[in-house]
């Protein structure tokens, strides 16, 4: 038995088979584009599969070295990537610049850091694991853009309609190239470094040949937009790196940010975070102490057992332990396959977080739900089950080596909870306003009634949402 077969026979035991069966299929007979950088939504999406199963099996294939994971940093504007690393600790900047775009960023993980799986050489040797070896527009799909730009499958054809020249660069190397500049905004723009000029072609033609030197290195600083006319320019390029560079000179016109224009869904970290599986496999080795990650939004689920105190005096220790143990791993399935995860249980109580709200809501349903057929089931009132839900924004930390989170987002979310009565979910605006949410309890006959509180320790009036 080779060492794959061994690796996917591992993997079967611990993933859904029928994903398994496909990622294995796709490591021996699929194209090497295939097999980086792997889109794992659209994975999903190409094969039929389940989302939350095909993150699990490529957590679980990571994990075995089957697999490598890459934490991506991106461009919110061109989807370029802008920093790499094999975790989320990588992440350690307060401000990521991108040349093409022009512009920096402050990092967050809803949409600007993507997770990504290449298949390990140990499985299977793909081009991508030697990227300097990489054909100029291949670099680009598979290293410089993110699984999130949907690229043209005729990406070649579409390009060379603006491309005015190309350069490949070995280290040290100098190339002169004489090419017409037509009276449009064009870039220069290095995939590897990240160097950019642009150059405002404008004014009357000239027959006089334009002179510009470009010097591309590991530092380049972002450079002036330069006014030159439509007509002859004698570009001079020198790379002055240890890699190979890819410059090219292309027109930055509406065929370009067509050919770039096109977005799909892809695993954002932010996702990742809120993964049961991916919290179970990897636990604490996500985030340095000094991290601290903004999350523009997310949803946040807090559950208390009322009277779990006069429940131990009433049954006994030992089954109200079982029956308390039996409370927490009904939440724990359900939260996980609402694409959530659960954070940390204090006592009787549960901090779980999701994506969105609507993922929050149908999973805070589906407790209450299981609480009173657990209660019928005993025929007692034993369960009774407070839950609160809040969204918004909040950092992503380290605390008590775990991944955490941190602000007043989970402050709210956390006193909703505490005016919970059972049986009666509790929400604030932010949730309800969702128009998922709006589905869920519209095709459930859920009805909702508000009301102003003032949270403990808050500040400020807030309204209130009763789901019953």
């Amino acid at each position: 038995m080779s060492e794959v077969d061994v690796l996917f026979a591992a993997l079967r035991q611990s993933a859904d088979p029928q994903t398994v069966e496909r990622i294995e299929d796709v490591v021996r007979h699929g194209a090497d584009r295939e097999l980086n950088r792997i889109n794992v939504l659209a994975f999903a999406g190409a094969y039929h599969l389940d989302e939350e199963k095909v993150i699990a099996a490529f957590l679980h294939a990571a994990r075995i070295g089957a697999f490598e994971m890459t934490w991506n940093v991106l461009c919110p504007g061109c989807g370029g990537v802008l920093d790499s690393g094999a975790t989320l600790k990588s992440v350690d900047r307060e401000a990521y610049h991108c040349a093409l775009c022009a512009a920096g960023y402050e990092p967050t993980l809803d949409e600007m850091v993507e997770v990504t799986f290449t298949v390990s050489p140990r499985v299977r040797r793909i081009a991508a694991h030697d990227p300097d070896r990489l054909p100029s527009l291949e670099y680009y799909r598979q290293v410089f853009f993110s699984t999130g730009v949907d690229l043209p499958d005729n990406l070649e054809e579409r390009f060379a309609h603006v491309l005015l020249e190309e350069v490949e660069l070995e280290p040290g190397e100098r190339a002169l190239v004489s090419l017409q500049l037509p009276p449009q905004f064009v870039i220069i723009f290095d995939a590897v470094t990240h160097s950019a000029q642009f150059i405002d072609v404008q004014g009357l033609p000239t027959d006089e040949r334009q002179n510009l030197s470009m010097v591309i290195s590991q530092g380049h600083a972002p450079n002036e937009t330069l006014t030159l006319r439509p007509g002859p320019l004698r570009l001079t390029l020198e790379n002055h790196t240890d890699r190979r560079v890819l410059p090219n000179v292309c027109i930055a016109g509406d065929e370009l940010h067509d050919i770039l224009g096109h977005r799909r869904p892809f695993l954002t970290a932010k996702r990742l975070l809120t993964n049961q599986s991916f919290r179970d496999i990897y636990r604490t080795d996500t985030l340095d102490v000094d991290q601290r990650l903004k999350i523009t939004s997310l949803t946040f689920l807090f559950t208390d057992l009322r009277g779990s105190t006069a429940l131990y005096e009433r049954v006994g220790d030992l089954a109200a332990f079982d029956l308390v143990r039996t409370h927490f791993r009904v939440l724990h399935e359900i939260v996980a396959t609402e694409a959530g995860a659960v954070v940390k249980t204090i006592g009787d109580a549960v901090m779980a977080t999701f994506p969105s709200p609507d993922r929050a809501v149908a999973a805070a349903l589906r407790m209450r739900e299981a609480m009173l057929q657990l209660n019928a089931e005993r025929g007692s009132e034993d369960l009774l089950l407070k839950i609160g839900i809040h969204e918004g924004p909040c950092l992503a930390v380290n605390m008590n080596d775990r991944q955490d989170y941190f602000g007043q987002t989970v402050n709210i979310a956390s006193r909703v909870q505490e005016l919970a009565e059972p049986h009666v979910i509790l929400t604030t605006e932010a949730v309800v306003d969702n128009e998922q949410v709006s589905e869920i309890l519209r095709d459930g006959g859920v009805s909702s009634v508000s009301r102003m509180e003032e949270l403990h320790g808050i500040g400020r009036e807030v309204r209130i949402f009763a789901l019953s």
